[in-house]
This record gives C-alpha cells, structure tokens and sequence, in this order.
C-alpha cells in the first residue's frame, strides 16, 4: 500500500512482530508516511532483515531492526531506549506481536497460559509502561492491535480470547491512565489473514467459507484495511482515545 502525504515526516514508531503478514505491511506504511520505524521480532530475522534493507534502500537510515523474547519483560524497556536513542523521540508504540494457537478446555496447560496472556496482554502492557515518559514528551499514541475474539469468543480458542479480551480492557485502561497526553486506541481485525500453522480441520476450505458466509461482507479483509485503519488513528484522530476499531468486515456482528 502506497502512501505520499508523509503525515509522519520525522516521527518514530516501534512497532512489535513487525517482519511480516500485517507487521510488515504496517511498516511499510507507516514508513511511507516519512516515520522512522523500529522492527521488533522474535525468529523472523531474515524477514526483518531484508524489510530493514527494503525501507533503508528508500530512506537511508530510516530504519532498524531489534530482536527481543517479548515474555522477557526485563528486557522490554531495551527496546524503547533503543528506539529513542536512534532516533530522538518515540512517537508511536504498535502493539502487534501476538502468540495465537488452539487451547481446548480440558488441555489447557500453564505453559500456554504463560505464552498467549504473556505476548497478549502482559508485553504490551509493560511496554506501554516502559514508553509512557517518551510517549508523554511526543504527545504519542499507543495502538494496540486486537482481535474480535477479545469482545466474542473463539471456540477451542479459550486462552487467546481471555489474552484479547484483556488487551481490550488494557486499551481502555491504559487511556485513562496515560491522558491527557497520550491517546491509546486498538483495532480489533476479523477475518484479514487466515493464521500460520492452524490445524487441517482449521485450515480448510470448508470452514474459511463458513466464517465468510458469517461475515456481512462475505469476504475476507486484506492487511491494508489494517493499515488504513492504524493510519487513521496517528495521522487523523487527535481527539479520540480509549476506542477498540473493528475491521472485520461485519464478522462481528452476530451472524
């Protein structure tokens, strides 16, 4: 997605999970839009690598990449530093990286709970601590990105859904807390991109098209919907805050 207002001319984003699928397609946008970003990821190095050289290529030294275990919450604060240090300023945080993977009720381990309610709901919160005094100084934004199984339930998804339904919670929080001078907004995708290594039971054709036919629209979203939307909320909302963004199409209304 192509974008040449440069509304975010010298403003910097860290952005989490941001190698790939929607992540990168935030970045690229966000970048486009004159920000300098920093990439987080956990695994995807080569990925992060190659859309760090892709957006330095464009902009020189517009852009760095950080690799950090985001259930390490020690390490979280690193991250903000390095952002401000590079780059002056925080401007934005995007709360994206996320942990998603079946817990049927009656097999639900501690380890789960640990990992979905830590890359969920536990990150995020500590790092939009970690960049509350930078956040404060930027009169920035907080964005954290949802999902509609927080407001309703995945089924066999139990953990996932508690770990959005308190990211939910947390924007709202957080809103309260960090005003007035920082806004903290999320958007909660619906059907966008069919997940990474689901279950063939899960995967298959058969339910995709169930979960369209569902869906008011009766298709499935693209990450630049996404984007339109994160754009909307840095570039386009200075007085709205505390506010969970459907973009699911109508997925969410109850079909």
């Amino acid at each position: 997605m192509t974008h040449d207002t440069r509304a975010l001319q010298g403003r910097t984003v860290l952005l989490t999970g941001a190698a790939r699928r929607i992540g990168g397609a935030l970045a690229e946008a966000f970048h486009a839009q004159g920000a300098n970003v920093l990439l987080h990821f956990r695994s995807s190095r080569t990925e992060a690598d190659a859309l760090a050289a892709r957006l330095n290529a464009a902009r020189a030294e517009s852009v760095i990449t950080a690799q950090a275990d985001l259930l390490d919450t020690a390490r979280l604060p690193e991250l903000v530093e390095l952002a401000v240090r590079r780059f002056g300023a925080l401007d934005v945080l995007i709360n994206n990286a996320s942990s998603f993977y079946p817990t049927p009720l009656g097999s639900i381990t501690p380890a789960q709970w640990e990992d979905l309610i830590g890359s969920n709901v536990k990150a995020p919160l500590f790092l939009a601590q970690a960049a509350a005094p930078a956040l404060r100084r930027a009169k920035g934004l907080v964005l954290n990105i949802a999902d509609i199984h927080g407001l309703r339930p995945l089924r066999n998804y139990t953990v996932y859904s508690i770990a959005k339904a308190g990211l939910v919670m947390a924007t709202r929080a957080l809103a309260r807390e960090l005003g007035p001078d920082v806004r903290v907004n999320a958007i909660a995708p619906g059907p966008v991109l069919w997940p990474d290594g689901l279950p063939d039971e899960a995967s298959s054709e058969r339910l995709k098209e169930k979960i369209l036919e569902r869906t008011a629209l009766k298709r499935r979203g693209e990450p630049a919907d996404i984007v339109r939307a994160a754009l909307f909320f840095a570039t386009e909302a200075p007085y709205v805050t505390g506010q969970i963004l459907a973009v699911d199409g109508g997925r969410s209304l109850g079909f």
